[in-house]
C-alpha cells in the first residue's frame, strides 16, 4: 500500500476526479465499495484507490499479475504513472523528490 500527496487546489473534487481518471487512463469504469474504487487492468489483478485523511492524499493498493507479457507490463506501468500524475497533480519526478524529503507539518 502506498500513499501519495495531492497537490494543493486539487483536493476539493478528488473523489470525482479519481474515479474519472481511472476510467480515462485504464478504459475501465471502477467499482466502488466503502470509499475504495477498484479496477482490474493488464498487469494489475487489482488496483484499489481511496482518498486519505482530509482529502490530501490518495492511498493505492495493487496486486500484480506476474503471468502477463512484458509489453502488457510496460503498458500498464505507463498508464499507472499517467494516472498518478493526473490524480495527484505531481509528475513522477516531483513525486520521487517529495518522497525523499521529509515534510514538516
Amino acid at each position: 500500500m502506498q500513499e501519495y500527496p495531492v497537490k494543493r487546489g486539487l483536493t476539493k473534487d478528488i473523489i470525482v476526479r479519481m474515479a474519472a481518471e481511472m476510467k480515462n487512463h485504464f478504459g475501465v469504469a471502477p467499482t466502488e465499495s466503502g470509499g475504495t474504487y477498484r479496477i482490474r487492468y493488464g498487469a494489475l489483478k487489482r488496483l484499489d484507490v481511496k482518498v486519505g485523511a482530509g482529502n490530501k492524499t490518495v492511498i493505492i493498493d495493487t496486486e500484480s499479475d506476474m503471468k502477463v507479457s512484458d509489453d502488457v507490463i510496460m503498458d500498464t506501468n505507463r498508464r499507472f504513472r499517467k494516472f498518478l500524475d493526473a490524480v495527484t497533480g505531481f509528475s513522477t519526478k516531483e513525486r520521487v523528490k517529495r518522497s525523499k524529503t521529509p515534510t514538516e507539518e
